[in-house]
């Protein structure tokens, strides 16, 4: 199997069956069929190849990004417009992506960037409170809950061919310090390193987002 064929099968097969905090639902975008069309489309395209990628694990899916497409850091413009996969979805742009597009196009495009990277989430499910988005570790009783859940497919995730040399954690605060202690017990990469979650640039430090992607692009630079 392709990286990519690895990939598709693991993210249309993902689950969540655990009881979870009252009122917290579970936010599994691969159920719907024009998600898992486009994923198919996008991983087919992307990573055609066996190549060992290096990890960039971000908190779980958000209603306006990988909840509406199912791919991390990907909304539906620049699912299209970037990466050439035209989609159903309403052309809505999620902050985030913006970011992360504008960072892929200066390492050199889409193309250049999936060939070395694969993004995924510390949680690849997301999670819904009140019609609003919930990260994993926002309650302590759900954080326990899905720790299982990570840990098993984080594992399922590194089996697809990962540079276990080093990863990255997009987002320097509570997911790194969650996903450093996970890593420190089951030591799944040699090293761990943090980078600025791309909504804290955009909402906070818009002004110096050059500055953030150059950041991005010194760090990354350091898997080769």
């Amino acid at each position: 199997m392709t990286y990519g064929e690895k990939i598709i099968h693991f993210l249309t097969g993902l689950s969540l069956d655990v009881p979870l905090p009252e009122g917290i639902e579970v936010m599994n975008p691969y159920l719907r069929p024009e998600v898992r069309e486009g994923v198919k489309a996008f991983y087919t395209q992307y990573y055609p190849d066996e190549a060992p990628r290096t990890f960039l694990l971000g908190i779980n899916p958000g209603r306006f990004g990988a909840g509406i497409t199912g791919i991390s850091f990907t909304d539906p413009i620049r699912l299209e417009k970037e990466c050439g996969i035209p989609n159903p979805f309403d052309k809505k742009q999620e902050i985030s992506s913006v970011f992360i597009y504008d960072m892929i196009r200066a390492y050199g495009g889409p193309e250049i960037f999936y060939g070395d990277f694969y993004i995924t989430a510390v949680c690849p499910l997301g999670f819904v409170k009140d019609g609003r988005n919930l990260n994993y570790y926002d309650l302590k009783e759900l954080q326990e809950a899905v720790t299982p859940f990570i840990v098993e497919t984080l594992q399922a995730q590194l089996d697809f061919g990962a540079n276990r040399e080093r990863a990255y954690c997009v987002g320097e605060g509570k997911n790194f310090k969650f996903l450093k202690k996970l890593n420190d017990k089951h030591h799944f990469f040699q090293d761990l390193l943090p980078l600025p979650h791309p909504r804290f640039v955009m909402q906070y430090r818009y002004r110096k987002r050059e500055e953030y992607i150059r950041m991005y692009l010194e760090q990354l630079d350091g898997k080769r």
